[in-house]
């Protein structure tokens, strides 16, 4: 069960308390001193108690001055070495920077914490609980809109435009030519590809027939009858249809030498650098042509519109990413080898983040000790350990009196 942690209230109460218990048993020392001593020449036997009560209140007062010395001085007198929080402020700042960035980050403590801690399986479990993944994905639909709404279109443009140029240019143009043309053979696509130009083919000609007959009429004799032409017209818009419908049998020779023409330009442009030069001059005419830039552009402002609206329409989104969050959940809860792979990812995280950067970590917590002024100091030291310092005084004051009882004793014995 975890122990409850005071707040700064608390341990004000608390060190003002153990303040008062020290105090008052350095008076009640001397209370039992002065009745010691005023009854001491009726009641010999009351030296042993003056002795205790003298020793236990040298005790206490010393050691009073050391744990004050320590916070700020004592009386308010600049007296040497007192206050010695204060004085070190800087260096005590720089120690602890050090001493948490070399104890406490360094790779062989962080680690193996973090094996043991197995985060992956802690996650999992977390976010197998619906309330949690609904937790987290409310917490990330909210913060999407103001993020994205921060952004400045223009930057986020340019940025998304230079990567899809510079990706598209890494990409050999000729080769994905190639393996795109050879997925479509390989499926038949090329001769569906081509049974759709002979439809266009034979739907132009249907729809030209006037045109086909005037252009014959433009370019005979006047003296040929007219009906002549139409007639011509008429047989070489059916032997036209007729010659693509002979296009559609598997081994119509024009059909088979398509087929050949794509398979050698299949292989022109894997192996021939000239077809490649050339497949690479058409592929930057294609990213340089200004439409191609401005619709590149314009993909940012499309898909901001469209998840602006999506978040503003409902929950939609919230319960995808719930449903998603806990599948997730439920797949690192029960798949030990997702959870190595995550657990090694945090692993890795800290090795490459937390690790090197532990310096500058100890150097922030240095700063920020640094950056305090002394009584912001002083007072937080003191309401973390204020509390147990106390009692050194206490145990001075006790031990304090033992010694002096001892000391008294002896020299009973010895007179």
């Amino acid at each position: 069960m975890a122990t409850p942690t005071m707040d700064d209230s608390q341990r004000a109460v608390a060190l003002r308390r153990m303040r008062l218990t020290a105090t008052g048993l350095l008076v009640l020392m001397f209370a039992v001193f002065l009745l010691a001593l005023v009854g001491e020449r009726r009641y010999p036997w009351l030296s042993f108690l003056r002795a205790f009560a003298e020793a236990a209140m040298v005790g206490g007062f010393a050691d009073w001055f050391a744990v004050t010395a320590l916070f700020r001085h004592p009386f308010g007198l600049p007296i040497p070495h007192t206050a010695i929080i204060p004085r070190n402020k800087d260096r005590i700042g720089d120690s602890l920077g050090g001493f948490v960035a070399n104890n406490f980050l360094s790779p062989e403590v962080l680690l193996p914490k973090v094996r043991v801690m197995n985060v992956a399986g802690r996650l999992g479990g977390w976010l197998d609980e619906e309330a949690n993944a609904r937790f987290v994905a409310r917490r990330v639909v909210a913060a999407v809109p103001p993020l994205v709404a921060a952004m400045q279109d223009e930057p986020v443009r340019r940025m998304l435009r230079e990567a899809a140029v510079d990706r598209l240019r890494a990409v050999a143009a000729a080769p994905l030519i190639a393996r795109v043309l050879t997925i479509l053979v390989a499926g038949g696509q090329h001769l569906a590809v081509f049974d759709i130009g002979l439809d266009a083919a034979r739907r132009f000609i249907l729809e030209n027939q006037e045109t086909i007959h005037q252009k014959i009429s433009d370019k005979s004799g006047w003296w040929v009858p007219d009906w002549v032409d139409v007639k011509l017209a008429r047989r070489i818009v059916t032997g036209t249809l007729e010659m693509l419908d002979e296009m559609r049998s598997p081994d119509h020779p024009w059909r088979l030498q398509f087929q050949e023409s794509i398979a050698g330009l299949i292989d022109r442009l894997a192996h021939s650098p000239e077809s490649q030069v050339r497949a690479e001059v058409l592929k930057e005419e294609l990213i340089s042509h200004p439409d191609v830039q401005a619709y590149i552009e314009s993909l940012w402002l499309e898909t901001k519109r469209v998840a602006l609206a999506d978040l503003a329409g409902g929950d939609r989104i919230e319960r995808a990413l719930t449903g998603a969050l806990l599948g997730f959940g439920a797949r690192l809860h029960e798949d030990a080898t997702l959870r190595e792979v995550v657990n090694s990812w945090v692993n890795r995280a800290i090795l490459h983040i937390v690790v090197p950067n532990r310096q500058r970590l100890g150097t922030f917590m240095a700063g920020v000790v640094r950056s305090w002024d002394t009584r912001t100091l002083v007072v937080k030291l003191e309401l973390q350990v204020g509390r147990d310092v106390q009692y050194i005084r206490i145990n001075g004051t006790v031990v304090g009196g033992l010694v002096g009882l001892i000391i008294h004793s002896l020299a009973v014995l010895v007179g």
